[in-house]
């Protein structure tokens, strides 16, 4: 199983970006999340997927953030709305348990 994160970016603060996460070998429709490592500290999980479509983000993003993803590509999203600079990181999709991808920078601006 291979996961590729695109779209992250350098946004403003206030701003929006949707994050996603190609899988091949293996399929979208297990058990997904999204991590994240802001510089200096620990991974961090923002949200996950269950194989029933029912999601729990983390409460700094709860709101804001927004899990979904797509069968027929696939990919997961993360669509992330109102970004704050605190959520500068690098963003990571996993696999629950299988997988995970190597990441895509997040920068938001103040």
């Amino acid at each position: 199983v291979q996961l590729v994160e695109s779209g992250g970016g350098s946004v403003q603060a206030g701003g929006s970006l949707r994050l996603s996460c190609l899988v091949s070998g293996g399929s979208v429709s297990n058990a997904m999340g999204w991590y994240r490592r802001a510089p200096g500290k620990q991974r961090e999980r923002v949200g996950t997927l269950t194989t029933d479509n029912l999601t729990d983000m983390v409460d700094t993003v709860k709101g804001r953030f927004t899990i979904s993803r797509d069968n027929a590509k696939n990919t997961m999203y993360l669509q992330m709305n109102n970004l704050k600079p605190e959520d500068t990181a690098v963003y990571y999709c996993s696999m629950i348990g299988v997988a995970w991808g190597r990441g895509t920078q997040v920068t938001v601006s103040s």
